[in-house]
């Protein structure tokens, strides 16, 4: 009778731990294939804030040399001021002029270097959802695999929490819907 109920009980277990294992294998392939989606979408958002940033950079120095003009044509214009010499007027009207001009320039300058750090700091949001996806996405295939050893029930629900979680912040940041753990982002500086 013994051997009877041994050679049912192995099957059943055996049943058991391949649930368990179909069911970690589902799961894997899913959150697997999620997150290459996500890495490559997250691939060209860092290009994306890579050209902000580079534009606002760009922008800045834009501005300084204008400043920089803007100052050699100021001290141009008190050395002018300062000699009065004779027919310098006309001159000081033309540095006064330059000097108008440098300063509307730069506040147009100013401006678009803020639009692109501005367009930067945005995209940096759905970068930070991105990221936060990879790692709930990545601590949930090593919970997969975990449970799949262990044959654990509440690890798989765990890591299949972890997943959903991970596919959630994914989802909002292709669909460009803020949702952002300050908490999280805290913790991981």
């Amino acid at each position: 009778m013994t051997d009877i109920t041994e050679v049912i009980q192995e099957p059943l277990e055996e049943a058991g731990k391949s649930k368990i294992n179909a069911l970690v294998a589902l799961f894997v392939a899913i959150t697997a294939t999620f997150m290459a989606i996500c890495n490559v979408k997250d691939g060209n958002i860092v290009q994306a804030m890579d050209q902000a940033q580079a534009h606002s950079i760009d922008a800045w120095s834009y501005f300084q040399a204008k400043s920089t003009k803007q100052a050699l044509a100021e001290n141009t214009l008190e050395i002018l001021k300062s000699q009065k010499a004779p027919g310098n007027d006309t001159l000081i009207k033309k540095y006064e002029s330059q000097i108008a001009k440098y300063e509307k320039e730069k506040t147009e300058i100013k401006a678009q270097a803020e639009g692109y750090q501005k367009d930067y700091d945005d995209i940096n949001l759905f970068d930070d959802q991105f990221d936060m996806t990879e790692a709930l996405l990545t601590i949930s295939i090593a919970m997969f695999g975990i449970s799949a050893l262990t044959q654990r029930k509440w690890l798989l629900y765990f890591a299949a929490g972890m997943s959903l979680l991970g596919i959630v912040f994914g989802m909002a940041a292709f669909l460009k819907i803020s949702l952002h753990s300050d908490f999280i982002s805290k913790i991981l500086g």
